[in-house]
């Protein structure tokens, strides 16, 4: 699972300009045919339950480029935390690493990473589906090879709930109990958006942009609260424990568990997107948080040239359909999507429907971020257990407002 919450500041930017034309061409699913014929050794971290799966791509990467050798290894602390352990000494870091797109504004104003270029740019802009694309991008360049997509749906027990049931969170409260963690701002904060409010702007890098220091996130707080005393709504941070117990019959959750809650409900497994919600007097759909992963070349390898090659294979069609076979990664690839074992996927195709616009929000790669995580989960525990006081809801955003926008 990537929750990303964590982030530091980054220093000045200092941005590489290399020129990486070894990305190949169409609808990238296969490598590019100018390879580097310059011997290089890379070294490729990936999360540790990827290690496996990600030996065998570039297994078959070598094979037709000889004079590359790749190691394969864990990130020290998870591509949830790249930033971190690239940046405590970028020139020992990965050539190429794991990279999910909120921390991308942040890598790239450091100087931790390369651009694409203009030839990989045209070909994640024409192959890959567009929230992909906007989510790789910083500043009107591309920053990464984008792999996979992750935004949050709801599980249920089909033999407790039905379809129906399940498409408002008025009735799916009211004929089963939903799990679920309002100490976790990736999963909760999603309630402003379907309140009206924007964070860091319509693209997530206006640091001026956000509007939720206003009635409407006044509503997404009343929300919050009033969920509490929702005898269908079970507060846990540990969500799919409950549905393992019974004591839930519906959680939200990512993709990264699917296979943990298809073992916990079997043959009643079930996936949907969010349900519709009531705020602030209206109906709006429920709204998750949509991310991007990806792969970045390190500004600060010797082969950037051979990087950027294998950057473009473990993105291809045929790695992204091993990732989705091996971990229930939904591509990004729009070839990938349409191949027959993902549309096929219940879970696949419930999370594209959820990336779709209306539906979930890029998460924002403003180096701000890092306020925001560690900020918006108090904010919204202490207004759903009562801590903050309906009185305080606008001094509270007043105040959150200033924390997020400080440069």
């Amino acid at each position: 699972m990537k929750i990303w919450k964590k982030m530091t500041l980054g220093s000045a930017a200092l941005l590489a300009a290399l020129s990486l034309a070894a990305c190949s061409k169409g609808s990238s699913n296969s490598s590019s045919n100018s390879n580097s014929n310059k011997s290089a050794s890379l070294t490729l971290w990936v999360d540790n339950q990827q290690v496996p799966y990600y030996k065998k791509i570039v297994k078959d990467f070598t094979k037709t480029h000889k004079n590359i050798k790749v190691r394969v290894t864990q990130g020290p602390n998870g591509s949830a935390n790249a930033k971190t352990d690239v940046g405590k000494d970028p020139t020992k870091a990965a050539d190429v690493f794991e990279v999910p797109n909120d921390q991308l504004g942040q890598m790239a104003e450091a100087g931790y990473i390369n651009p694409l270029s203009p030839e990989a740019t045209k070909n994640v802009k024409n192959n890959y589906v567009t929230e992909a694309a906007k989510g790789v991008t910083w500043k009107g360049k591309m920053y990464a090879y984008p792999y996979a997509q992750q935004a949050q749906t709801i599980y249920y027990d089909k033999s407790k709930l039905s379809a129906n049931d399940v498409k408002s969170w008025k009735t799916l409260t009211s004929k089963g109990v939903v799990a679920t963690d309002f100490t976790n701002a990736y999963v909760m904060w999603p309630v402003f958006f379907s309140a009206g409010t924007k964070l860091y702007g319509d693209n997530g890098e206006d640091l001026k942009g956000s509007t939720f220091n206003s009635q409407n996130g006044v509503n997404a707080m009343k929300w919050f609260a009033a969920q509490k005393k929702n005898k269908g709504v079970m507060q846990s941070s540990n969500a799919l424990n409950q549905l393992k117990k019974g004591h839930a019959q519906a959680i939200l959750d990512g993709p990264w568990n699917a296979a943990n809650v298809k073992k916990i409900l079997g043959k009643n497994f079930a996936v949907a997107k969010y349900p519709t919600i009531e705020v602030g007097g209206k109906t709006a759909q429920m709204e998750s948080f949509l991310g991007i992963e990806g792969f970045a070349v390190n500004s600060h390898t010797k082969n950037a040239k051979a990087a950027s090659e294998l950057s473009t294979y473990i993105t291809n069609k045929k790695a992204q359909l091993i990732t989705h076979k091996e971990a229930g990664q939904i591509p990004v690839l729009k070839s990938a999507i349409n191949s027959p074992e993902v549309k096929s996927d219940p879970v696949a195709t419930s999370v594209i429907e959820m990336a779709k616009p209306g539906n979930s929000v890029l998460q924002p790669k403003l180096p701000q971020m890092a306020a925001f995580w560690n900020g918006a989960a108090p904010l919204i525990s202490g207004t759903y257990d009562g801590k903050i006081k309906p009185s305080q809801y606008k001094a509270q955003l007043k105040k959150f407002a200033k924390t997020v926008e400080k440069k």
